[in-house]
């Protein structure tokens, strides 16, 4: 049983059983449910929504169905599972396809088997779905919905759906087949008459002798002269970079000047005269531009542009009314508020221009101040390099130390593992002869559980032979399935609203009439209504071009206003403009001085490092040499060791 289908099946059942149609709001009772159930996964709480809300939309469905089994087959079931199967058969007649008869039985497993069985196989009945339960169902809907979502999935699915009801009652009946366990084939094994001769003693190899190396030439621990040349190459380019950095810093806007001098300028003209030149020039008669300021190209309008611009035109006219009506009323005039406002946006602009000023001297203090922060940073980088490397050197004696001393006790542990290899030859045999006595023991239960498989598997094929032997005996029956055809006879269900064919087709042919009719009285309505649109977008367009006209009159006239508008400009200049200058200077001259101490300490500090570093290299090679001859060394007496003992 799947835990998470359980867990499904039970929140369904739940919201089912807590639900008052009357009381309580569907949407608001499924999120409260969930709020307190906890449940945080997005599909479950789609699931969960999904199923409640088909249960209560299709529930007198349900409803027939569940009554019909408590009338028929379930008078000994608890009426607490009402709810549960409404959820199942929901599941079964509008989600199966959605779901397959792999989920459909998980969800199955969630209820207690026997009053599930007696459920499903009064649902999957072919006597009950194509009688009670279809009127029943045509009832309630039309007969072309029963058939096509109701009856016709549940039908399709009907063969595995019977199989699953009985495959559910050998589980009550308990008739599953045992497993057959697959036994192994006995492998055929030749006899041990005699005993093998005994192993003659090996002729001992020879102990591999160590080659005598090579003296290290002397050529190996002097610095090659291309890359004393390489380095000294590198401190040059790096000295030119810092120039060059603190070169574009100074003047760090410069390099992004995108214009080219007046002599660049004539050599390029003068290579594109050349090019030009070597091809020939192809006539191309252009067409001329056309001249907008005398004949303005025609702007097409769409209607819903016309309706748009005429409702803007509207709503200015309303406006322009609402404001006339209110100064002929009293109301008071805003031009010195105007004014005021112009005089107060004039001094905002002052302070900003103000701010932004201080905040470009602050941000080139802060420039010169970074710069002094990164020399000092360099410089304490420097000490603490070379404080680096006196621990490393230290830690690298250590490491030694400890490297010998595990090589000591790997040694011991070789010796004590060879020890040990003739015990373990005992406790091997000791093993073999244990799992003979096993090997035994399951043959003869693996003989016992064949024998009792053939019985079972021949009485269940004499079951099979005899239903088999039914089978064919119904099938050679003959039936008579000829029925006549009655156009003018009814189906015979007990409708209110039942017809013949005859009476049917009468029907649809003055349903069609009607409908050429109403088509007809249509057709007249949209012609009105396109003429009546057409007359009020004429009205429009000529408020749009009355509006226009005023429009460009007024434009006119505020261009030539604006020509007089002289702009009042206000030196910007304060006390705190003055201090940060001031402050900048002192910055870039202390800047200087640090530049030229910082490439004096540069230069002492290279000379110092080439030569520790050379003696640092060779101290390390000579350590590294020594340590790969000694190992060489205790490996070859370890080997000579352990070809003695095997002599002996």
């Amino acid at each position: 049983m799947d835990a998470k289908h359980q867990q499904l099946f039970v929140h369904c059942a739940q919201l089912l059983d807590t639900f008052q149609e009357r009381s309580t709001d569907l949407e608001d009772h499924v999120k409260e449910y969930i709020r307190l159930s906890r449940i945080q996964d997005v599909d479950d709480e789609t699931f969960i929504t999904e199923v409640f809300s088909g249960c209560v939309q299709h529930r007198p469905v349900m409803k027939l169905v569940v009554d019909g089994f408590y009338v028929r087959d379930g008078k000994n079931i608890l009426l607490s599972h009402q709810n549960s199967f409404i959820v199942l058969a929901y599941l079964a007649l509008y989600r199966l396809d959605e779901l397959g008869v792999a989920h459909f039985r998980k969800f199955v497993d969630a209820m207690e088997l026997n009053a599930t069985y007696k459920f499903l196989s009064f649902l999957f009945d072919d006597k009950n779905l194509l009688t009670w339960m279809k009127d029943g169902w045509s009832t309630l809907y039309e007969w072309s919905y029963v058939e096509t979502n109701l009856l016709s999935p549940l039908l399709r699915w009907l063969p595995e759906l019977k199989d699953l009801v009985l495959l559910m009652k050998k589980r009550i009946n308990n008739q599953f087949k045992p497993k057959k366990i697959a036994v192994k084939a006995t492998e055929a094994k030749p006899f041990n008459l005699t005993q093998p001769r005994a192993r003659s003693i090996p002729v001992p190899e020879k102990i591999p002798q160590l080659q005598r190396v090579k003296p290290i030439p002397a050529s190996v621990y002097n610095q090659p002269t291309e890359q004393r040349i390489l380095e000294k190459q590198k401190e040059e380019n790096r000295r030119q970079a810092e120039e060059r950095l603190m070169e574009a810093s100074r003047i760090q806007f410069a390099c992004a000047n995108p214009e080219k001098s007046e002599k660049k300028q004539q050599i390029i003209q003068n290579i594109v005269f050349e090019e030009n030149s070597k091809v020939e020039p192809t006539v191309i008669k252009a067409k001329p531009l056309p001249d907008f300021k005398k004949s303005p190209a025609p702007v097409k309008m769409t209607a819903a542009t016309i309706l748009r611009e005429g409702l803007l035109y509207q709503k200015k006219e309303k406006e322009v009314m609402e404001r006339l009506q209110k100064l002929e009323a009293g109301a008071f005039d805003a031009s010195n508020f105007h004014k005021w406002q112009s005089e107060m946006k004039q001094k905002d602009l002052e302070a900003q221009l103000l701010a932004i000023e201080e905040r470009r001297l602050m941000g080139k203090i802060s420039h010169e101040e970074a710069f002094l922060a990164r020399t000092n940073v360099l410089s304490a980088n420097q000490q603490l390099v070379q404080n680096m490397k006196k621990e490393t050197a230290a830690m690298m004696k250590e490491y030694l130390e400890n490297k010998f001393r595990q090589e000591k006790e790997m040694r011991e542990l070789v010796e004590s593992t060879m020890a040990g290899h003739k015990n373990a030859q005992n406790a091997k045999q000791k093993l073999q002869e244990l799992k003979h006595k096993i090997v035994q023991e399951v043959q003869e239960e693996s003989r016992e559980l064949m024998k009792q498989a053939l019985e079972e598997a021949e009485l269940e094929m004499r079951c099979k032979i005899e239903l088999i032997q039914q089978i064919r005996a119904i099938e050679s029956t003959p039936v008579n399935r000829f029925k006549p055809l009655d156009l003018t006879a009814t189906s015979g269900a007990g409708l209110l609203g039942e017809m013949s064919i005859a009476e049917l087709r009468e029907r649809l042919s003055l349903m069609k009439a009607q409908r050429k009719e109403d088509e007809e009285i249509k057709r007249d309505n949209i012609l009105y209504d396109k003429q009546a649109k057409a007359e009020s977008l004429c009205e429009t367009l000529d408020k749009i071009a009355k509006h226009r006209s005023e429009q460009t009159k007024m434009a006119a006239l505020k261009a030539d206003n604006s020509k007089n508008v002289k702009l009042i400009t206000v030196p910007l200049k304060s006390a705190t403009l003055t201090e940060l200058e001031r402050k900048l200077d002192e910055k870039r001259e202390q800047r200087k001085l640090e530049k030229q101490r910082y490439h004096r300490s540069a230069e002492s500090v290279s000379n110092k490092t080439n030569l520790t570093s050379l003696s640092a290299k060779k101290s390390l090679s000579n350590r590294r040499w020594q340590e790969l001859e000694n190992s060489k060394e205790r490996a070859a007496r370890f080997f000579a060791q352990t070809a003695i003992e095997s002599l002996s």
